[in-house]
């Protein structure tokens, strides 16, 4: 493995650096696995659905020969769990650059009147609980590598919810303020210098990828971010500094 500091190479490649994706089985997973292994990380993801998993990363070693990209099925609903896949991920590798969190789920309803509360317990679980889980199990070894990077994609309905989106945009905020908290824990683990990591929030107004075009092929998706440039904004986060991406929301939709 490289001695450098990973994400400081030339033109921010990540040769080097150990990158953990969480969520990774869907398409936005899978083109960040990709990138991430094009750029030269050793990749370590996870998610609930072994199947998709697997396609993923199989994808990713296949695009990139010679990567290491490895898949654990990793329930992030459980602390224990969350907590042995960071601690295998150190062990087995050395390190831990990055956790890209992409867990997701959408449910809404047609009014505000007509919100079902148990949308709300389920989106808590996916997009709250999943964050609570992986930041804590995950804030130690990237805070020890030296430059680490805990990433949340967020949506922009979390800044200006409407009425069928309350449990949705709801969990959107809850999970944004926790990203922050972590960021300012890593901001005052620096004192008087730069934070030992960043935690940094991605904003898109909704995600679209090659089979979903494929499908609605007269849709304008406006707005939308393909997971390609999404994979690509989270690679562009090593090559700035910790100190000026740690508790930011990076818009890559246009800001409302």
């Amino acid at each position: 493995m490289s001695t450098t500091t990973p994400g400081n190479g030339a033109g921010g490649e990540l040769e080097g650096a150990v990158v953990a994706v969480a969520g990774a089985g869907g398409p936005a997973g899978h083109a960040t696995l990709k990138r991430l292994a094009e750029a030269g990380a050793v990749v370590v993801a996870s998610d609930a659905d072994a199947e998709r998993l697997a396609l993923g990363v199989d994808a990713a070693r296949f695009a990139h020969g010679g990567a290491t990209v490895t898949g654990d099925t990793v329930d992030l609903l459980h602390l224990a769990e969350a907590r042995d896949w960071a601690a295998k991920t150190e062990k087995e590798f050395g390190r831990v650059d990055g956790l890209i969190h992409l867990v997701g789920g959408w449910r809404g309803s047609a009014s505000f009147a007509e919100t079902d509360l148990a949308d709300w317990e389920a989106l808590h679980d996916l997009l709250v609980r999943t964050v609570q889980h992986t930041s804590l199990a995950f804030e130690g070894p990237l805070a020890r590598s030296g430059n680490g990077r805990f990433v949340l994609v967020s949506a922009a309905g979390a800044a200006r919810p409407t009425a069928g989106n309350a449990a949705y945009a709801a969990a959107k905020s809850a999970a944004e303020a926790w990203t922050l908290a972590l960021a300012d824990g890593f901001r005052k683990a620096g004192g008087d210098g730069p934070p030992p990591a960043a935690a940094t929030i991605l904003i898109v107004k909704a995600l679209v990828h090659d089979a979903l075009r494929a499908e609605r092929p007269g849709a304008k998706f406006a707005g939308f971010t393909d997971v390609k440039d999404l994979a690509e904004s989270v690679r562009q986060l090593w090559s700035r500094p910790a100190e000026e991406v740690n508790g930011t929301r990076l818009w890559l939709t246009p800001q409302p």
